[in-house]
């Protein structure tokens, strides 16, 4: 059963409220682990913290066997990944070796005393057993401390909101339907590979090495044609095309004569045998789409087009804007407040900015009052602002085309100026998000993609709340004259 910390210091431990940190740091890792000590000081957030890690990560556990990693160390771990954009390498060497953050997990010992270590897939899997829904939670008791403790939000204070969003990418390739036709064929490939390693009876597969060689052959010849130009290009494109579409086919037969007669002996092979005929049904879709596309020069329609077949969630965004013109990945919508914290967050499912703005007023207006909201042109809907008015007492959103008159008055009113001039404020908080490790996200499938997020948003979050901790007991030093600041 896992603890929450180490309840009785060994010998030689180092108590996590003593953890110094240097009040004149400016460094996004200091200013991390301040906010992350002065929450675990606070008994009230402590306890918060530690009930929501307890009611996700040791739901339905029995209280007995290996006590595994303690949940401040994984809470520690996955805000330091996301605040410095870490690979899971780098935190390896971190957990390890940096003294500071060691105090804070409460692992590290004086000199002479047995160290406590980490091994890279121990981080791994403890790191990964967060979800979306509890770092939501977890979001929400940074934000009232914060708010509370820190920056000191009196209860009756209103909010000064401001909405964006951006594009947080996948980690894919650029798509198109002939790489991945490829990608399709060499993960069939190698799925197969992988049952000929565990069973060496299988026949029939001698030249599979062979089957991949030429099949990534011939994508490259279709590229290449492709980016060329000269005399008969869509000839030399055509012809490429039916040798790929051709090869592809073959091997398509092939799977499926083959497939029937492959050993399930165990879990492992019945999961190589779902995961070949996923990839058989995507190297069928592609070879369709090819076919169509080149041989038969039909105009594909958006929605049948797959821009990842491991991604398969992964969006293509285009903004308007010059560089990039085209993003993949996921729109992210958030909302800071005047301290520049993240006060709410949504990913975006093939939704525009105006179709969330309802279903974002709903969370937000439930748990704060909010004295102005502003937004840029793209959330504008005449019947989203009125909607809005009910609540806000000034909403801003720039209308999108031409302006009556009322609409010009109210546009051109002082306080509506001053409040649209300062909306911009909110892309440095985007900026310093993808400086978090939102610009874009390493982990593989959708829900990994939403746990990265929300740790992002944490990372952020905490950030600032640190960097107002340091700022505070920095100006508090400074009063301190200087013959006693050493004793101090």
């Amino acid at each position: 059963m896992r603890k929450r910390f180490e309840q009785q210091l060994g010998l030689g431990q180092l108590p996590i409220e003593a953890t110094y940190i240097d009040p004149k740091s400016k460094n996004a890792l200091d200013q991390l682990l301040a906010a992350l000590k002065a929450i675990y000081c606070n008994k009230k957030y402590n306890e918060e913290i530690f009930r929501i890690l307890e009611d996700h990560i040791n739901s339905g556990k029995k209280n007995t066997g290996r006590t595994g990693m303690d949940l401040w160390s994984i809470f520690v771990l996955a805000q330091v990944r996301l605040c410095l954009n870490l690979s899971y390498d780098v935190l390896h060497d971190l957990a390890n070796n940096h003294h500071n953050m060691r105090c804070l997990m409460g692992v590290e010992k004086g000199f002479g005393y047995e160290r406590i270590e980490f091994e890279y897939q121990n981080i791994y899997d403890n790191v990964t057993l967060l979800s979306d829904e509890m770092v939501w939670k977890l979001n929400q008791v940074i934000l009232n401390f914060g708010h509370g403790e820190v920056f000191k939000k009196k209860e009756h204070t209103a909010l000064r909101l401001k909405s964006d969003s951006f594009v947080v990418e996948s980690n894919v390739h650029f798509p198109t339907d002939y790489n991945l036709l490829w990608d399709c064929t060499r993960k069939c490939i190698g799925t197969v590979s992988r049952l000929l390693n565990k069973h060496k009876n299988i026949e029939g597969w001698r030249k599979i090495g062979n089957w991949n060689t030429e099949m990534k052959s011939l994508m490259r010849n279709l590229g290449q044609a492709n980016r060329s130009g000269g005399k008969n290009k869509k000839e030399k494109v055509v012809s490429c095309a039916e040798k790929y579409l051709n090869k592809a086919r073959l091997l398509l037969r092939k799977l499926n004569e083959e497939k029937p007669t492959f050993p399930i002996t165990d879990m492992g092979d019945l999961a190589l045998i779902i995961t070949l005929e996923h990839f058989m049904k995507l190297l069928e879709k592609h070879i369709d789409l090819v076919d169509r596309r080149i041989l038969k020069g039909e105009i594909i329609p958006h929605e049948e087009k797959m821009f990842s077949v491991f991604e398969t969630y992964t969006e293509w965004i285009t903004k308007g804007k010059m560089n990039p013109s085209v993003e993949l990945g996921k729109k992210l919508n958030i909302t800071t407040d005047q301290w520049g914290l993240i006060v709410d967050y949504q990913i975006m499912d093939g939704q525009q900015d105006r179709d969330i703005v309802v279903e974002m007023a709903d969370r937000i207006l439930a748990e704060y009052k909010v004295a102005s909201w502003s937004f840029d042109k793209g959330y504008w809907l005449k019947e989203t602002k009125e909607i809005l008015q009910l609540e806000v007492a000034q909403v801003i959103i720039p209308k999108l085309g031409k302006r009556n008159k009322k609409e010009e008055e109210e546009e051109h009113s002082r306080s509506f100026k001053k409040l649209k001039n300062k909306h911009s404020a909110i892309e440095s908080n985007i900026n310093e998000l993808e400086h978090r490790g939102l610009d874009r996200c390493p982990d593989r499938s959708y829900a990994h993609f939403k746990r990265y997020i929300g740790l992002g948003v944490c990372a952020y979050n905490l950030k600032k709340i640190g960097k107002q901790i340091l700022k505070m007991e920095r100006e508090a030093l400074e009063a301190v004259p200087k013959q006693f600041r050493k004793a101090a």
